[in-house]
């Protein structure tokens, strides 16, 4: 008896993105440069929303082209602390006065 495949479709195990970017960062650089755009109503501020508009499109097109889920990955990233203190074992009895050179 041999085992059953089934093949998975890429139609149905893409990642979400918009504008061929991280679909949440597109669509928050997009409002934040239409709020630019017509808040201050001028032309220097439209200027400044397109460009900021494209260039932000353009960013999470090349970060969408290297790892889709890089937004996730840094997200991650910043959880983990920037030092883990090397411990011989989590089950060792630390008195109170070893345990208070490690807080």
């Amino acid at each position: 008896m041999s085992l059953r495949t089934i093949p998975i479709r890429r139609a149905g195990n893409r990642h979400n993105l918009f504008l061929g970017g991280d679909r949440e960062l597109v669509m928050m650089a997009g409002l934040l440069a239409f709020t630019l755009i017509f808040a201050a109503q001028n032309g220097v501020a439209t200027a400044t929303g397109l460009t900021l508009w494209f260039a932000a499109v353009y960013v999470c097109r090349l970060m969408a082209k290297k790892d889709p889920r890089m937004r996730h990955v840094y997200l991650r990233h910043r959880l983990y602390r920037r030092y883990y203190p090397a411990r011989s074992t989590p089950f060792r009895e630390n008195t109170r006065e070893q345990a208070g050179r490690y807080r």
